[in-house]
């Protein structure tokens, strides 16, 4: 079992910055990927950025790429995700996923280990 908590979430301007954090514990050394999901009101959840732990490789959705940077603190078991150049379409509540899988970083249904979510308001 691996349990997953965020922190960091907040309301800012537009063009602002903000780092989300997942604190990880329990069973961590058999995860094999750790991502940030996002969830807007009335729409689906979207995979947004993605870190294989063991080899810190990483991806990026379109909409985050050159703004958004996902990170690891190995020693902590921290998982960070830096959001610059926020917009209000970044607006959303903010989930830590983690799981065993190396297919389809970007579809839910591929991670077992959810935190509950931060919330992340971005006002023009």
């Amino acid at each position: 079992q691996v349990e997953l908590v965020e922190s960091g979430g907040d309301s800012v301007q537009a063009g602002g910055s903000l780092r989300l954090a997942c604190a990880a514990s329990g069973v961590t050394y058999t995860v094999y990927r750790m991502a940030w999901f996002r969830q807007a009101p009335g729409k689906e959840r979207e995979g947004i950025a993605v870190l294989t732990v063991t080899s810190s490789n990483t991806l990026y959705a379109d909409s985050v790429k050159g703004r958004f940077t996902i990170s690891q603190d190995n020693a902590n078991n921290i998982l960070y995700l830096q959001m610059n150049s926020l917009k209000p379409e970044d607006t959303a509540m903010y989930y830590c996923a983690a799981g065993h899988s190396n297919d389809r970083w970007y579809d839910a249904n591929q991670y077992v280990y959810w935190g509950e979510g931060t919330q992340v308001t971005v006002s023009s």
